[in-house]
């Protein structure tokens, strides 16, 4: 039997995955699970987008790209990046990742050496916290507090600031907060970031998702802070492509050339038939996410409305992504205590709020990410069972 590496001891599995697996397990058991955990669109991929992966397939697009993605791609990532983002890119300031998540790693890698300091938020999605300790680098929490609709504190971010602070990272919309940071709080970040000469990792990966008439806003598009930026974006999550693993990071060239050294050993290129597939959904798909958005935005409303009448429970409404961070506190028990307590008494699957750091600790994420009618049964189960709690 062979010990892993010092550097895997410290990596814990994701506590999003352990409540999947738990959850699978009671379903392949017989149990009737409905799934609020896995941020996963229940939503088929759209017509178009197949249909391009299939006509690909068919052309013989099954070899190798470049390392930094097919041509094609990356030129309508550079469009679309100045038609929606208003930040004029070039292709050569694209590298096409396998999903989003790859992306983060390539950026951690790339700039992060073993002591440099990375600000990262806390509640967020847990690849922000563990990557850089993979590499030696130190994640610095700032806290998004639910009193201040998890907008980001300047003062208290800058307070974290060191002379080992290289890096500082954003998540808007939020995961799992689902909030969306405003102009003012960006233009304010985009300040302290110039002021102290630090690298932004911007992950927009639910950018689409957007309710209410909310605007989002991309750093990189501020005076001074395309030079500085990486963005993260992708597929997954807005075109229902969770399985295809396609993204992509915009970045200086300076940045790119970095990043794909990382990508070129750690995967080579997406998918042939997916680069092609991704240039389609970003050219034809947009009425296909606009139904999507729709549809969620009506999925949780359902929600919220049925959480805050519960006794003990309360929530914000989300302005993005399709994520509800719901504060138990009132039962007196911990975060996993209760998503276990879910799971086992309400067949309903959650991930406790320390999944996303120790400002978690209270809360449990829901995905509206399931079906409508699934909700509504969630929201009669989950009120029963919090009703059984309080006895």
């Amino acid at each position: 039997m062979f010990d892993t590496s010092k550097r895997m001891e410290a990596l814990p599995f994701s506590g999003i995955r352990v409540m999947m697996e738990r959850a699978n397990r009671m379903q392949r058991e017989g149990e009737d699970i409905i799934h609020m955990e896995i941020g996963r669109p229940d939503f088929d991929t759209p017509q178009v987008i197949k249909d391009a992966a299939y006509k690909s397939l068919e052309a013989g697009h099954v070899f190798y790209t470049s390392n930094y993605g097919t041509p094609e791609l990356r030129a309508a990532i550079a469009e679309k990046l100045t038609r929606e983002n208003g930040v004029e890119y070039k292709p050569e300031e694209i590298l096409v990742t396998i999903g989003a998540s790859e992306g983060t790693y390539c950026a951690i890698a790339a700039f992060l050496n073993p002591g440099d300091e990375v600000l990262v938020p806390n509640p967020v999605w847990l690849n922000y916290l563990h990557v850089p300790e993979f590499f030696g680098a130190v994640p610095v929490t700032y806290n998004l507090k639910e009193e201040n609709n998890y907008q980001i504190d300047m003062e208290e971010l800058e307070d974290k600031i060191t002379d080992r602070t290289k890096m500082m990272v954003i998540n808007t919309p939020g995961n799992p907060t689902g909030t969306v940071q405003s102009r003012e709080t960006l233009e304010k970040l985009a300040a302290i970031a110039k002021k102290h000469d630090l690298i932004v990792v911007a992950d927009e990966i639910y950018e689409k998702l957007i309710y209410g008439g909310v605007k989002h806003v991309s750093i990189a598009s501020l005076p001074g802070m395309k030079e500085r930026t990486i963005t993260l974006n992708g597929f997954s999550k807005c075109y229902s492509m969770t399985g295809w693993r396609l993204g992509y990071a915009a970045a200086p060239v300076d940045f790119i050339s970095g990043m794909v050294r990382v990508h070129q050993y750690v995967n080579t290129c997406a998918a042939s038939f997916v680069q092609d597939a991704g240039v389609v959904a970003l050219r034809e798909a947009e009425p296909d996410v606009q139904k999507m958005v729709k549809e969620y935005e009506r999925r949780r409303d359902c929600a919220v409305k049925a959480l805050n009448a519960m006794d003990g429970v309360s929530c914000r409404t989300p302005e993005g992504a399709f994520y509800i961070f719901v504060n138990v506190k009132s039962f007196g028990k911990t975060s996993k205590e209760i998503s276990d307590y879910l799971l086992d008494h309400a067949k309903v699957a959650t991930v406790p709020g320390t999944a996303f750091g120790s400002m978690g600790e209270g809360y449990i994420r829901l995905s509206y990410a399931c079906s409508y009618e699934r909700i509504v049964e969630a929201m009669k189960r989950i009120e029963a069972a919090f009703k059984e709690l309080k006895k």
